[in-house]
């Protein structure tokens, strides 16, 4: 979907801003977490590019780096304890507050936006006192919430794996010395075998992710972070299709294993709602629904329930816009040239490939005029779209975005999906 042949460094740590003018007057600023399953991806890529954000909405844009794979995520208490990745983050978040006043930027006006494991990641932020201070809005685009997060244990177990892929004994007295001799290279090449030795039917599940203090159901893990969250406005959703990104480019799931998809599903019930919602759709296409639910489109949805119920400001959006007959649907990632008018730096990308550019542009325009409006004001309505209210429990209203654009109730079907 994109060209990542550039340069590479582990002096990454580094910052992209865009501003209007290096001055005195306090915009409100806007640092970007991107996504990559937190084992790829830059936020100085170019499909991340804030100028038009900083131009448009007369805001200050930064693009933070952080970590990735096993240099700044990999977990195993008494060997690696701090999850460098999160610190990144924090370190990131900390230099805006006492350094963006010079790009004139408004320390006291911090809006953290992240898609996919950027947006997962604010979850993990809004867990810790220490980062949850660092910002004072959210926007949380395609968090895979619905996987939860690793508990020491689970990643301990994880590390150790890993560290016997590079021939390392984790019970070992030297294993960090060993470990911290071993070529960037070979880090990378042990992450591959372990994502293959790792790899499950129908699952998504990362190689590595932030770490849970203590083990916590997913409503549990909800919960907190909606606490966490507390008193600070919150923009969040999904793509219709978001698992559609893993699949429609696999060979392997486009005629899968009857007896696997029933089992993937729980059982021949679960697997007749799904068909009956999607008539005629193919195996994969199905398994494609149950991921999306699953990992991103419910869990965003409890999530701005969650928040709602504490009397927090919570604004859902569901991404549903896609090229005719695309086989990628409205799938993962898909929204991100429109949030940030890139369609130039996403030209190669598939998943746009037939779309009309007029729609396009003007579907673009209107969504960053929402993102900017919110990280002015913590609202996200502005005069050319259709009202925007805030979630509530009762009618959970949710913003399509799309070819056509309004509130639709419930778009997840909650009730219906998580009580059949």
């Amino acid at each position: 979907m994109g060209n990542f042949d550039r340069s590479q460094d582990e002096d990454c740590l580094s910052l992209t801003i865009c501003t209007p003018a290096p001055d005195g007057k306090s915009r409100p600023v806007l640092v970007w977490l991107h996504g990559g399953a937190w084992i790829s991806g830059a936020g100085s890529l170019d499909w991340y590019d804030g100028a038009h954000l900083a131009r448009e909405g007369d805001i200050v844009f930064v693009g933070v780096n952080y970590r990735l794979g096993a240099l700044g995520w990999l977990h195993r208490p008494g060997i690696v304890d701090d999850e460098a990745g999160t610190l990144d983050m924090i370190a990131a978040l900390s230099w805006v507050r006492d350094q963006i006043a010079a790009f004139g930027g408004d320390p006291g006006c911090v809006t953290v936006m992240g898609q996919s494991a950027g947006a997962t990641s604010i979850g993990r932020l809004a867990l810790l006192p220490e980062a949850r201070c660092l910002f004072h809005r959210a926007i949380m685009q395609s968090g895979g919430f619905g996987r939860g997060a690793y508990t020491a244990a689970m990643a301990t177990q994880r590390a150790d794996r890993y560290m016997r892929l590079l021939d390392i004994d984790p019970q070992s007295g030297d294993a960090l010395r060993r470990l911290r001799a071993v070529e960037v290279p070979r880090l990378i090449a042990a992450q591959g075998e372990l994502a293959r030795a790792n790899a499950r039917f129908a699952q998504t599940m990362p190689m590595f992710m932030p770490v849970l203090p203590t083990a916590m159901t997913q409503p549990e893990m909800l919960s907190a972070i909606a606490d966490g969250l507390e008193g600070k406005p919150v923009l969040i959703g999904a793509t219709a299709d978001e698992v559609h990104a893993f699949y429609a480019a696999d060979p392997s799931m486009q005629h899968p294993p009857d007896d696997a998809v029933v089992e993937r599903f729980g059982g021949a019930a679960q697997l007749a709602r799904y068909r009956a919602r999607r008539p005629g759709a193919s195996a994969m296409d199905l398994l494609a629904d149950l991921g999306t639910d699953e990992t991103f489109l419910l869990p965003a949805m409890r999530l701005a329930e969650a928040i709602a119920r504490r009397g927090g400001h919570a604004f859902a959006y569901l991404f549903d816009w896609a090229p005719p007959a695309s086989r990628f649907r409205s799938c993962h990632c898909i929204e991100l040239p429109f949030v940030f008018g890139t369609f130039l730096a996403w030209r190669d990308a598939e998943m746009l490939a037939g779309g009309e550019m007029m729609q396009m542009q003007a579907l673009s325009t209107s969504m960053r005029a929402a993102w900017i409006a919110f990280a002015r004001s913590g609202d996200p309505g502005h005069e050319a779209m259709p009202t925007w209210p805030q979630h509530d429990v009762e009618r959970r209203p949710t913003m399509r975005l799309g070819s056509r654009m309004g509130i639709v109730g419930d778009p997840a079907g909650l009730v219906e999906r998580s009580n059949p």
